[in-house]
């Protein structure tokens, strides 16, 4: 499976969310391809933000060499799914997609923790260093509830 993490400027949440998930699938003996993307570009080819990095640091992971890239509508052609950090960056992906988005591949990312609810990864760019470890703890658990949900055993 290729999945793809997505936010805004792909220096905060979606490198977080694709270190996480890359390390949980690699744990699992799965063989995924997990990257990440942003919709708005302003980062484009920049690592992580720091301390993006140094909470992924304390917790194992190392996404020093990630770099920024931009979301683009032949996304949808190379991914199986498609993981938006947030209702916006939804609203980004459909936009830049246009005819290429396809739903069937979309799901915010914490909806597999919190069901139905849409809810939002918080974007901690500009807050505090307790903003990017509880974005990190939200991810966490999604990326838990999302592995168990696309390699159960009633999965079709």
């Amino acid at each position: 499976m290729k999945v793809l993490m997505v936010c805004l400027g792909n220096i905060c949440r979606s490198p977080i969310a694709e270190g996480v998930l890359q390390d949980k699938v690699e744990k699992a003996g799965l063989h995924w391809q997990v990257d990440s993307a942003g919709t708005n570009g302003y980062h484009n080819g920049e690592h992580p933000h720091a301390t993006s990095q140094m909470v992924c640091r304390l917790n194992g992971i190392d996404i020093s060499h990630q770099r920024s890239r931009p979301f683009q509508a032949v996304d949808f052609e190379q991914y199986d799914l498609i993981i938006p950090m947030a209702a916006d960056v939804l609203r980004e992906m459909k936009y830049i997609a246009g005819k290429k988005y396809d739903t069937g591949k979309v799901k915010l990312l914490l909806n597999y923790s919190f069901p139905n609810t849409d809810l939002d990864v918080p974007d901690p760019w500009g807050r505090s260093v307790a903003a990017f470890h509880e974005v990190y703890d939200l991810i966490n658990h999604a990326c838990d509830a999302l592995i168990e949900e696309h390699t159960s055993a009633k999965q079709p």
